[in-house]
């Protein structure tokens, strides 16, 4: 596994293919937030939009590990806790403008959902594959990892909403998969932050 890591050193993103692997995973992230937006306003589908800010988020927070690259160790933490943060701010907003919803019931487009949460699934994948054998590095690194891992979930979640938005002709398929998106944000937010601050206490320490 060249460029990535060994048993004594947690791998930093110090590597020429890990640094195309990220350009190419922005650019499927900030593609699938203009489909995703765009789709989830048309459907009026609220787990479509979370997951949509959730790729604008990724396609950020990604650019902000590659200008990290290299740089001191508090650094790349310090940037590891921002995304941290900017994780539980996107659960945050996801929350209440689902809470906010409730009291509009409108019932998505199924259809629209679902192919749409189908392309973003296959997109998610195909970043989760390029990124697989970085998952294992300090929490700058980490981050990206658990970023993508999530919204691949997070779109199996919304095709199942999808189904269960036509079967039941409901929208609350779809406003409960957008809270339980917010709390793998939240969840994944915790886990960036503890390792950042870990590894800034560790850089204190000596």
């Amino acid at each position: 596994m060249s460029g990535c890591h060994c048993e004594d050193q947690v791998f930093d993103g110090m590597s020429g293919g890990y640094r195309r692997v990220l350009w190419t995973v922005i650019a499927i992230n900030a593609s699938m937030f203009l489909v995703e937006l765009t789709a989830g306003i048309t459907a009026n589908s609220m787990s479509l939009q979370a997951d949509a800010l959730d790729f604008l988020g990724d396609s950020a927070t990604y650019f902000i590990s590659l200008l990290v690259i290299g740089r001191p160790q508090p650094i790349r933490s310090k940037a590891a806790l921002f995304k941290g943060a900017s994780l539980a701010v996107l659960a945050v907003w996801v929350l209440g403008s689902t809470i906010y919803r409730v009291f509009i019931l409108e019932q998505p487009d199924q259809l629209v959902m679902g192919w749409v949460g189908a392309a973003a699934l296959v997109a998610n994948l195909a970043s989760v594959l390029l990124l697989l054998k970085y998952r294992d590095g300090d929490a700058n690194v980490r981050s990206v990892w658990l970023c993508s891992r999530n919204d691949a979930i997070g779109n199996v979640a919304v095709i199942c909403a999808a189904v269960l938005v036509g079967q039941l002709a409901s929208a609350w398929p779809d406003l409960i998969v957008a809270l339980v998106m917010a709390s793998l944000f939240l969840t994944s937010s915790v886990k960036i932050c503890r390792q950042a601050m870990a590894e800034l206490k560790t850089q204190t320490a000596e």
